[in-house]
């Protein structure tokens, strides 16, 4: 085996301890020790691929969008044409692919975002590209947004084992998130707000 091969063994071998270990013990007890000795490597060895904590969350963070930038792009690619808004489509089933894979992964990056609150800069310049996309793409921006943060809610409570909804039921509202016909009485074609219309004035009672 060469170099550059025993390279990338090392690399996957820790990445795949590293979710063994936040698996089992929690994402507070992710540590280099704990992942060289589930990887059966030497921490020297670990180290010379990933020399910090944070090295380890970054690359599992990168995996995971990589992963699920690939999943928006084969749902976009089989989108039949009449969709009008693949974006936010796009956008939605990844949030519900995410809420129903739960991985491991996950929970370790969203977790030690509070301690490497730099990691979140990597998934805010993404969503910003996603953010604007959906916004391009609709007549009423805001009603796309809001759909788009309903999904992001149902995810992430599912995600960190919050939700009271049951698998099925959650699915269910990912449907109707998704399908654009249950949003048509709501949609405001020029995606703004209509300013309130004037209140009459209460009819004076006359004085006999």
């Amino acid at each position: 085996m060469d170099n550059a091969s025993r390279s990338e063994r090392t690399r996957n071998a820790a990445l795949e301890a590293a979710l063994t270990v936040v698996a089992r013990d929690g994402p507070a007890r992710l540590t280099l020790d704990a992942i060289a000795k589930e990887a059966g490597i030497s921490k020297g060895g670990l180290m010379h691929q990933f020399p910090t904590k944070h090295a380890v969350l970054k690359a599992l963070l990168e995996r995971q969008r990589a992963y699920f930038k690939g999943f928006a792009e084969q749902y976009i690619a089989k989108l039949d044409r009449s969709v009008t808004q693949p974006n936010l489509s796009a956008q939605i089933a990844t949030l519900r692919e995410a809420s129903v894979r739960r991985s491991p992964a996950m929970l370790a990056i969203v977790g030690a975002m509070t301690e490497e609150p730099d990691l979140l800069a990597v998934n805010h310049e993404s969503d910003l590209v996603n953010t604007e996309a959906i916004k391009a793409e609709s007549d009423d921006p805001q009603l796309a947004l809001l759909r788009k943060a309903a999904a992001q809610g149902l995810a992430l409570t599912a995600i960190f084992r919050m939700s009271t909804l049951s698998e099925k039921e959650r699915i269910e509202l990912f449907d109707r998130l998704l399908d654009d016909k249950q949003w048509v009485g709501f949609a405001n074609p020029a995606g703004l707000l209509k300013p309130p219309g004037k209140r009459k004035s209460p009819a004076k009672t006359r004085r006999r």
